[in-house]
């Protein structure tokens, strides 16, 4: 007899598949075209500007994610998938977090014009190195201020993790109707260029630290060796191992991965799917490869993937397909689904490490203080910043997400392993417990914040004109040109037409005003002669004082070797308005 299997994996598979299917159903309204296009029949302040919300998929995904956790209906249950382990359950965690970060990566340094990194290098310089180390400190600063009875060298190790900006909700926010408008394009690529490569520059900030804790603090308790030890092991393995062969392996399989396809392609051994899948399969392989070795294989998916668009081939054969965003898609969905539903939410109340009123505090000054101050200061320098409003977007677009998570986890699992007598030590498991409370919250802070800044901001500029009785019925974006309007735009092209009519005749054939007939221009403009010795090429008229009607003279019937573009119009005549001339130049749009 038939049974209902409410299986862990049935529940997910149903869950995530009825969420996407969904979401998918209203992706567009949600994020392009949220708006209601007639005021209330209320008051007006019930209008709601059209493009007015611009709420990306984290925001939308994050919240779904609450409500299908054991904190709402309970549909998704985490804890049960990890065998009631909460380390199993951040090692999962930390695996989902990685892979996403790694897939994310490999398609913006695809994204990036050719070359990018070696062209844009002054930037980037400024951004990675004095800009992180910016970051790094003040974020340190207002951690150590703000959570009681913290010691700097912890502080240090928190702020790490909130350092790099994350490529996902960059990736969210530029994306879309507002950041075409508002946000050039060169600004764009030096933010997406910024979040990619300071991901996997994170570890020197966090095991600077770290390394500082496990072998000096607590007078290196189980852990011998001390601060030389220490710096020995940060300069070694951290830099050594870790980043400059991540960053070698990235350009080495990035270069290799380009050449092989460049080679299949010519001797046409390739189709298209499988073409257009190879960015989502290198950053699979990079993850799985620099995994096993144990190296940084988040900086190694960002640099193959600008290695592999390096001619710009790739980018260009595939810009106009849907692959990668709807894997993109799938993947920030999923993620930001079960970042809802694993966040510890109650810790934010009720917790030992900070009082929720200074959690919320430090949350604000951390995305007003952590960024803007040194991108502003040094908006002089970057070129893609090209007066103070671009530098206070790029500043202020510099989100917590899912970088922070993972170095979240990395920094849990090294404190798991700071141990004395088989025993994490006491500051080692402190500093994990404080690690999970305010890196959590900063991420959902950054998450929502950034993720709503967008319609907000639209918001703010609407509801002044809203309120002082400014608005109009048909609302429309104040940086879309009002359409034409179709009357006084056909007026014009019919007085411009008479004009030019007269201009055309000899001057000893006069015809009675009465007696010009209206032309009737075709919808996409008309074509006229712009030699007056072409009027021989026209139909006669059947009478000496009756002008030629306009469809003898259509593009049908006109010299075919004078182009279509070329107008009757004297640059001296002042008795021509430029607007009207434009109305023919251009027609008239009914």
């Amino acid at each position: 007899m038939p049974t209902l299997a409410t299986t862990n994996f049935n529940i997910v598979v149903a869950t995530l598949g009825g969420f996407v299917t969904l979401f998918g159903l209203v992706s567009y309204l949600l994020k392009e075209h949220y708006y209601l296009s007639e005021p209330c029949k209320l008051p007006t302040i019930c209008h709601v500007p059209r493009h007015f919300s611009s709420l990306t998929a984290s925001v939308i995904s994050l919240f779904g994610g609450i409500i299908f956790s054991p904190h709402a209906i309970n549909w998704i249950r985490p804890l049960d998938y990890a065998r009631g382990s909460e380390q199993d359950l951040e090692s999962i965690t930390l695996t989902f977090s990685r892979l996403v970060l790694d897939v994310q990566l490999v398609i913006a340094g695809i994204q990036l014009p050719s070359k990018y990194l070696r062209h844009q290098w002054k930037s980037l310089a400024i951004l990675l190195g004095p800009g992180m180390v910016a970051m790094w400190v003040s974020s340190s600063l207002l951690v150590w201020a703000m959570v009681p009875h913290l010691s700097f060298l912890h502080a240090l190790a928190v702020g790490a993790c909130v350092t790099p900006t994350d490529p996902v909700l960059s990736n969210s926010i530029l994306k879309g109707k507002f950041a075409d408008k508002n946000i050039p394009k060169g600004l764009q690529n030096i933010i997406i260029a910024e979040s990619g490569t300071n991901d996997g520059l994170g570890y020197p900030f966090l095991f600077f630290a770290l390394y500082l804790i496990k072998y000096v603090t607590f007078g290196g308790a189980g852990q011998p060796g001390g601060a030389r030890k220490a710096m020995g092991y940060w300069f070694g393995e951290t830099w050594g191992y870790t980043i400059l062969l991540g960053a070698l392996y990235g350009v080495v399989v990035g270069w290799i991965a380009k050449e092989l396809l460049h080679w299949a392609e010519e001797k046409k051994y390739v189709d298209r799917e499988s073409f257009l899948v190879h960015a989502i399969t290198l950053a699979l392989f990079i993850c799985g490869t620099c995994g096993m070795i144990g190296s940084d294989d988040v900086l190694a998916s960002f640099i193959a993937g600008n290695v592999f668009n390096w001619d710009d081939w790739f980018r260009t054969e595939s810009q106009d397909d849907s692959l990668q965003p709807t894997i993109d898609m799938l993947l920030n969905l999923s993620i930001f689904m079960w970042y809802g539903a694993v966040a510890p939410w109650a810790s934010f109340g009720h917790s030992d490490i900070i009082p929720v009123y200074r959690l919320i505090f430090l949350g604000v000054l951390i995305l007003l203080l952590r960024r803007v101050p040194f991108v502003y200061s040094v908006r002089s320098q970057l070129s893609q910043i090209e007066d103070s409003r671009q530098a206070l977007t790029a500043g202020f677009f510099g989100p917590i997400g899912v970088s922070a998570i993972f170095y979240l986890y990395i920094c849990v699992e090294f404190c798991n392993e700071v141990t004395v007598d088989g025993v994490v030590r006491e500051d080692a498991a402190r500093l994990a417990d404080t690690t999970r409370v305010v890196v959590w919250f900063l991420c959902i802070c950054s998450i929502i914040v950034h993720g709503l800044s967008v319609p907000f901001g639209k918001l703010g500029y609407h509801l002044p004109r809203t309120l002082s009785g400014k608005t109009i019925s048909r609302e429309s974006d104040p940086e879309e040109p009002e359409p034409p309007h179709p009357v006084r735009n056909y007026n014009r092209v019919v007085r411009a037409g008479r004009r030019l009519f007269r201009r055309e005749r000899p001057s000893n054939d006069y015809v009675p005003q009465d007696n010009i007939p209206a032309p009737s221009f075709p919808l996409r403009g008309s074509v006229i002669p712009s030699d007056p010795t072409q009027s021989a090429a026209m139909p006669a008229s059947t009478s000496d004082n009756v002008p030629p009607t306009m469809s003898q003279i259509s593009p049908n019937t006109h010299n075919p070797d004078i182009p279509s573009s070329k107008y009757v119009h004297d640059e001296g005549d002042e008795s021509w308005p430029a607007s009207e001339a434009t109305a023919v130049n251009n027609g008239s749009k009914l």
